[in-house]
């Protein structure tokens, strides 16, 4: 199968770019920079040359393809939240460019969400309430409306691993700024988790079912206390775990205080998959979890 995929430099997509060369699949790359092309190309990878905002580029890389993942996010908003609207509206543009290539075929195209805006405990079944933030579970719903074979793969707010820059990573920045490791009220609000490559996997095991499903979840961990979470950055770092007032996040406040689990029981049966990788909790009991 050739697969062509956005975000192939990042957190998730370089092991979904990886995951997928291991089981024999051609895979063409979407890379900004030089630098990042040649790590790519060095794996066996063909470079495409472009950005989010290169529609015409994404579409004509679409169109040679078997199947597309768009795993590209611009993550400014990890310094500054308030840029995760015009984010959202870039990641949108792209989307739908590249459903549009794919119009009137059966390739698919595999769009990244996470799961805010979600039910505590949903399933693949349950919808976002309107005016999420994030518009790709959208974006992808709009395509698969108009006829192209479009699903979701929607990512817990902990794609965890050595390396990690996301929402954790951020967290024990935070901690190590203020001195303590911080939760809202009593903590109990919940996250889920899975680990990078396992999330990889769900990507691969999809594309290769022909994306059946309008969403599959890629979650191992389904409910882990928030205060969990702040109590095992808080054992590595040596910080007291107390309860702080939003303001203590600043614009992070609000994933701080959601409540973001879900269950994968149905992406688990149709792709068979099963997540090996460590749980969320392990991962942050390792020391080297904090090297950066």
């Amino acid at each position: 199968m050739h697969v062509f995929v956005t975000g192939a430099t990042g957190w998730v997509g370089s092991a979904v770019v990886a995951d997928f060369l291991r089981a024999g699949h051609r895979v063409t790359a979407l890379a900004r920079t030089t630098e990042k092309a040649s790590a790519l190309a060095a794996d066996g990878v063909e470079i495409v040359p472009g950005t989010l905002d290169d529609l015409d580029v994404l579409q004509s890389a679409a169109a040679r393809a078997d199947g597309v993942i768009h795993t590209a996010f611009n993550h400014d908003f990890l310094k500054d939240f308030s840029l995760f609207a015009t984010n959202a509206a870039q990641d949108e543009r792209a989307i739908i460019a590249l459903g549009q290539a794919l119009a009137g075929s059966d390739r698919p195209i595999l769009v990244t969400s996470g799961l805010s805006g979600l039910q505590p405990g949903a399933t693949e079944a349950d919808r976002p309430v309107s005016g999420s933030p994030r518009r790709s579970e959208a974006a992808a719903t709009a395509l698969a409306e108009h006829g192209v074979r479009a699903a979701t793969i929607r990512l817990a707010p902990s794609v965890h691993g050595i390396g990690d820059y996301g929402f954790v990573a951020m967290l024990a920045r935070l901690a190590r700024e203020t001195g303590v490791s911080a939760y809202i009220g009593d903590g109990s609000n919940c996250w889920s988790g899975v680990h990078r490559l396992d999330a990889a996997k769900v990507y691969r095991l999809a594309l290769e079912r022909g994306a059946t499903e309008a969403i599959y979840h890629a979650v191992a961990d389904e409910a882990v206390p928030f205060r969990e979470i702040a109590a095992a950055i808080g054992r590595r770092l040596g910080l007291p775990v107390e309860a702080r007032p939003r303001e203590h996040f600043g614009g992070f406040a609000m994933m701080v205080a959601a409540s973001m689990a879900a269950t994968s029981e149905a992406t688990r049966s149709r792709l068979g998959w099963e997540p090996s990788g460590p749980g969320l909790i392990a991962e942050l009991d390792r020391a080297d979890y904090y090297a950066a």
